[in-house]
């Protein structure tokens, strides 16, 4: 008898413990943090990837809602999947870790309370650029949208509200501006882009940085985190931030709504607000961490970076993208209208 308890015990252990369907960026996590928290939970880390917030989206609004435990929204996205009924609310008393959040991090505008998410990262989106053929880094935006300006192939990002925030900003407007006359002149700059023998078309972050390293590109629209690892220090690279301004980011975790193993997803959020960990993740993706337990581990000069950590001067014209309710609708025609013209 005690061996079949010991059996069943095992088998309910196994069935708890399963596996973490994980949907996120694609190379957006050390691969040894997911092997130690194989090793620690018994649990089996699969992972999908994606290259946008709105293919993300659309894959949980197309049945993923029941096949991922966990996915890593940025933060204008989250009322949206909210308000679609695609996430589930956190069980707090299963992230003791919690505590190692920054309190600037604990409540923030796109989730109060921190109900639904838990913040992973955080970053800018930038120019990366081949520094042979821009010997300073660009001042101006205006290198992508002014064809006089253009040193040769560019790329813009392939997310509807960085791309068209980035375009806001060069005109002088908010990146979450919903008047329609500017929101038309930002349309207009990028079909003007658009039309420019140089522009090599929408891509994600990864495919960019690759388009860049095979001088295929000379300047490319990215996330700092994905132009800061794939050049390794490289000088033949650099990221800026152009006068105009940009968009900042927090990318957060978050279980969708009909998860099949939200427990181990409990278990992975709480994994990766360990001090250590935060920090080995933040490391890795060369990135600045909401986890103010992770930074204190973090090396100097990776503090030091401000292509990691915005200087006073920068934070000054980035701007979060925020939720713009039923003026979403505006934003979301003018996309449509760059993508298909």
């Amino acid at each position: 008898m005690r061996i079949l308890l010991a059996l069943f015990a095992a088998l309910g252990l196994a069935m708890a413990q399963g596996t973490l369907q994980l949907y996120t960026w694609t190379d957006y996590i050390d691969p040894s943090i997911v092997r130690d928290f194989e090793k620690a939970t018994g649990i089996k880390v699969r992972i999908t990837y994606y290259e946008s917030n709105e293919e993300m989206q659309a894959k949980l609004q197309a049945g993923g809602v029941s096949q991922f435990d966990l996915v890593v929204p940025s933060d204008f996205i989250v009322p949206v999947l909210v308000s679609l009924n695609l996430l589930q609310p956190l069980d707090k008393s299963k992230i003791p870790n919690l505590k190692n959040l920054d309190p600037k991090f604990t409540n923030p505008p796109y989730d109060p309370g921190n109900r639904y998410t838990v913040g992973y990262l955080w970053g800018t989106v930038g120019l990366m650029y081949r520094t042979d053929i821009f010997k300073a880094p660009p001042a101006s935006w205006n290198v992508l949208f002014d064809p006089g300006q253009q040193k040769g192939a560019f790329t813009f990002m392939d997310s509807s509200r960085e791309m068209l925030g980035i375009a806001l900003r060069y005109l002088g407007h908010s990146v979450n501006s919903t008047n329609p006359a500017q929101v038309k002149m930002a349309i207009d700059a990028m079909l003007a882009a658009k039309r420019s023998r140089n522009f090599k078309g929408f891509q994600g972050g990864v495919s960019a940085t690759k388009l860049l390293l095979a001088n295929q590109a000379v300047a490319v629209v990215v996330y700092n985190q994905d132009a800061l690892r794939v050049a390794e220090g490289n000088p033949r690279y650099g990221f800026t931030i152009p006068k105009e301004g940009s968009t900042l980011f927090i990318d957060s975790m978050a279980i969708p709504a009909k998860a099949p193993n939200p427990e181990a997803a409990h278990r992975f959020i709480n994994f990766i607000l360990d001090a250590q960990i935060g920090a080995r993740l933040a490391e890795y993706q060369q990135s600045a961490t909401p986890n103010a337990a992770a930074k204190k581990l973090l090396k100097p000069q990776m503090l030091q970076n401000p292509a990691i950590w915005p200087t006073e001067a920068q934070m000054k014209v980035l701007e979060f993208i925020l939720d713009q309710g039923r003026n979403n609708r505006v934003l979301d025609e003018a996309w449509t209208q760059v993508k298909s013209r």
